[in-house]
C-alpha cells in the first residue's frame, strides 16, 4: 500500500479517517492525499458570469485557507500529505482521482452511531462505495492504532468473489494478521451440509491460492441471519475489521444485499473495509 485519499469535510469523523491513514502511514512508506470537495452550488448563476466566477474563487481560496489549517495536525508530522480541492461535489467522481493518482485505498469517516445507515441508503460515503474501483475502509469511531490483527473476511465461497478476495489478501498483507473466513449457512433452502460446505471451501481456496493452507482459518456460522452471523462471529473471534464484498453500482453483492449490509453496518462498530468485484 502506498497512496491512500481521505474525503474531508471539515467534521470529527474525517479527521478520525485522516488518523486512521495516518497511523497506516506510520507503519509503511503511504502518501495521503487529502481531498476537499467545494460544493460552489451556492453561486447563484442568474448573476453576472464575472460575478460568478469572482464569487466561485473566492469560495475556492476561503476552502483552501480552512484545508490548510485544518491539515495542521500534530498526527500528520513527518507525514507527506498532498492536498486536493477539488471545486465539484460529485462524489462518484473521487473514484476518477484515485485513478489518477494509483490510490490504493479510500478512508473515510461515518457519523454517528447509525451512521453507516445512511451510508447504505444514498449517502456520500455509498456514492463513493458504489463507484470505487479501490478498497474503500469506513471508520465509525477514533482509531488509536490500526494493527489489525485478526480480519473478518464474510464470503459465499463463490468463484465471482475470487477476486475480491485475492485483492484483499494484496491489500492487507503488510498487517500480516489472520484473515478469519466465515460463511454464514442459514436455515433455508440454502443451507448447506457438512460435506457440500468442505467441497464448496477446498474448492474456493484452490482457485484463488492453488492450495488449501488456509482451510484452517474458514469458519461456517449457522445463524438466523447474514448480519448475525457476522457481527456474532466478529465479536467472538475478537476481530479487529470486517470485510465485505461489493458490486459497485448494484450495491453490496447478493449475499450482504439490501438492508443485510446495512445491519451489519449499523450494529457493527468495527471498522468496515470494502472490495468491489
Amino acid at each position: 500500500m502506498k497512496k491512500i485519499i481521505v474525503p474531508i469535510d471539515f467534521s470529527n469523523h474525517s479527521e478520525y479517517a485522516l488518523k486512521a491513514a495516518a497511523l497506516f502511514a506510520k507503519k509503511t512508506d503511504i502518501v495521503i492525499y487529502a481531498l476537499h470537495m467545494l460544493d460552489l452550488n451556492e453561486v447563484n448563476l442568474s448573476q453576472s458570469p464575472d460575478f460568478s466566477k469572482e464569487k466561485a474563487v473566492y469560495f475556492l481560496k476561503l476552502a483552501e485557507k480552512k484545508f490548510e489549517k485544518f491539515l495542521q495536525k500534530d498526527f500528520l508530522k513527518d507525514i507527506k500529505v498532498v492536498p486536493i480541492v477539488k471545486h465539484f461535489k460529485v462524489f462518484s467522481e473521487i473514484n476518477d482521482i484515485a485513478k489518477e493518482v494509483k490510490a490504493d485505498l479510500i478512508i473515510m469517516g461515518s457519523h454517528g452511531a447509525t451512521g453507516l445507515k445512511e451510508f447504505f441508503t444514498g449517502s456520500n460515503t455509498e456514492k463513493v462505495i458504489r463507484h470505487s474501483e479501490v478498497p474503500v475502509l469506513v471508520i465509525k469511531n477514533e482509531l488509536n492504532d490500526v494493527n489489525f490483527k485478526n480480519i473478518v473476511f464474510a464470503t459465499d465461497f463463490s468463484e465471482e468473489s475470487i477476486p475480491a478476495y485475492k485483492n484483499m489478501l494484496a491489500t492487507l498483507d503488510f498487517l500480516n494478521a489472520k484473515k478469519h473466513l466465515i460463511y454464514v449457512n442459514l436455515p433455508n433452502e440454502d443451507f448447506k451440509t457438512t460435506p457440500e460446505m468442505d467441497a464448496l471451501a477446498n474448492n474456493f481456496l484452490i482457485k484463488a491460492e492453488g492450495n488449501i493452507d488456509r482451510l484452517i482459518n474458514v469458519n461456517i456460522v449457522c445463524a438466523k441471519s447474514i448480519e448475525q452471523g457476522v457481527l456474532n462471529y466478529s465479536n467472538a473471534a475478537g476481530a479487529d475489521l470486517i470485510t465485505l464484498i461489493t458490486h459497485g453500482r448494484t450495491g453490496l453483492a447478493h449475499l450482504f444485499s439490501g438492508s443485510i449490509s446495512e445491519d451489519v453496518s449499523n450494529h457493527a462498530t468495527l471498522p468496515i473495509m470494502t472490495f468491489k468485484i
